[in-house]
């Protein structure tokens, strides 16, 4: 019978996580059409510190998008471990990179493509392999776990690191590196996450009759939350109103994964019953999502399509084959790939423009 529930819960929490990832890859979206609709109402940037974007109904559609996949995440944690539900976010890098090439004019190439790809495929290997958390169905035990000196040293480690670079690296570098905002944000959710766990069991209870309004965890958590969420929302918005989008989604789901990962390891203490088959596959799993996150970040300037793949290919055959071009012919390949250059740097230059980036990558 337990058996049977666990896996009624499985089911439960995989669809959750799921409807969760295209909800919140979808506010993306949203938020980044409101950011620009303002930027060319010639309001004060989010990046800048601005807050127009609260009167555009469009920003609020995204936030609204979120808070559902947020709702759908909260609910998920409840039934499911952190380290199944986590990495099926690499979802919303998939819906967000999608719609991105079709709403906002952020052309994917083929090796934003095959990112992608990459990035499904490791998520669904981390899955497969996903470490067992010890069992927590009272906020007792809760309690219990998150007064372990190796949390406790973990939490304190991290609102350091987010102090700092909010208050020092952030004002100095924020609008030019595109990790200040983004590491914020992750860290950060690394405490949330631990939070709506929390929460999640509190609900439990709650339904089962259980006195959680008087137990004075619930209410800790429950403003830990609120606060952390805000924070992520604020530096979440400045990285979507400076960087590009297919950008963002990407780097942000690795770093808050892996802070994610590693709190939910050290709070529950997954690893010390996994099998080594099971360890190799996690890593494998999330090294395949570095390497796709890394095709998407690191190639996305590179005009290369599966059009362009017969004309690479004949090339290299008369290079293999010892043939050498005519100086005249030479002459009009670096002509013509001078023009092709011009005219990309050009089209790079009105795109960055027009999606408020400041910085090349």
């Amino acid at each position: 019978m337990s058996q049977t529930r666990g896996r009624y819960d499985f089911c439960i929490g995989l669809v959750l996580a799921m409807s969760s990832s295209i909800f919140i890859g979808g506010s993306f979206i949203l938020k980044k059409k409101g950011l620009l609709r303002l930027a060319r109402k010639g309001s004060m940037r989010a990046g800048q510190g601005g807050h127009a974007y609260l009167k555009e109904w469009l920003w609020w559609a995204g936030l609204l998008s979120m808070g559902a996949g947020e709702v759908a995440n909260f609910a998920a944690y409840a039934f499911a471990p952190a380290t199944l539900v986590t990495p099926l976010g690499a979802l919303s890098v998939l819906v967000s990179a999608i719609l991105s090439s079709f709403f906002l004019n952020e052309k994917l190439n083929l090796h934003g493509k095959i990112g992608c790809l990459l990035s499904i495929l490791g998520s669904t290997v981390m899955v497969i392999h996903a470490p067992q958390e010890e069992e927590v169905e009272t906020l007792d035990e809760m309690s219990h776990k998150l007064g372990d000196p190796g949390f406790v040293v973990f939490a304190t480690l991290v609102v350091i690191v987010s102090l700092i670079l909010i208050c020092v690296v952030g004002p100095r570098h924020g609008q030019t590196n595109i990790l200040v905002y983004i590491t914020i944000c992750s860290v950060i959710g690394a405490l949330s996450v631990s939070c709506v766990k929390g929460l999640g069991i509190a609900i439990k209870e709650l339904f089962a009759g259980k006195p959680v309004l008087k137990h004075p965890l619930s209410w800790i958590l429950l403003l830990s939350l609120t606060v952390c969420v805000s924070t992520q929302i604020n530096y979440l918005n400045r990285a979507l109103d400076i960087f590009n989008t297919s950008i963002v989604t990407p780097i942000y789901y690795v770093i808050f994964t892996t802070s994610v990962l590693t709190c939910s390891a050290i709070l529950f203490k997954e690893w010390q019953h996994m099998a080594a088959d099971d360890i190799i596959g996690t890593f494998s799993g999330f090294l395949t999502i570095i390497v796709g996150i890394f095709l998407l970040h690191a190639f996305k300037d590179v005009n290369f399509t599966l059009a362009n793949l017969p004309l690479s290919l004949r090339k290299d055959d008369r290079t293999a084959n010892g043939t050498l071009l005519s100086t005249y012919d030479g002459f009009n390949d670096d002509e013509e790939s001078s023009a092709c250059l011009g005219e990309m740097q050009s089209t790079e230059s009105l795109s960055a423009r027009r999606n408020g980036s400041l910085s090349a990558f």
